[in-house]
């Protein structure tokens, strides 16, 4: 639990393929928010969670939620990749 933030996965929702993208995941925060369309992505050497994003009118794609510090974000990335790893 990092900064009295309580990280639950919601669901897990994995693709078939080699393709680098290899699931989706739901994010439930301290049982009052639900972050909808992390990402697993196998990276050059392993996995790791990107936020959800979006396409800007431009064609670029923005990430709609971001952690402001780098603790929030490994606690996330652990959380998501060991439910991810549990389900296989």
């Amino acid at each position: 639990m990092a900064n009295g933030l309580n990280f639950k996965v919601k669901g897990i929702y994995k693709l078939e393929g080699d393709g680098k993208l290899k699931a989706f995941v739901d994010l439930v925060i301290n049982d009052e928010i639900l972050i909808k369309g992390l990402r697993v992505v196998k990276g050059k050497e392993d996995l790791f969670v990107s936020m959800p994003r979006e396409q800007g009118k431009d064609g670029k794609w923005y990430d709609t939620i971001r952690p402001l510090n780098k603790g929030i974000m490994h606690e996330i990335t652990t959380v998501a990749l060991s439910a991810y790893n549990e389900e296989k």
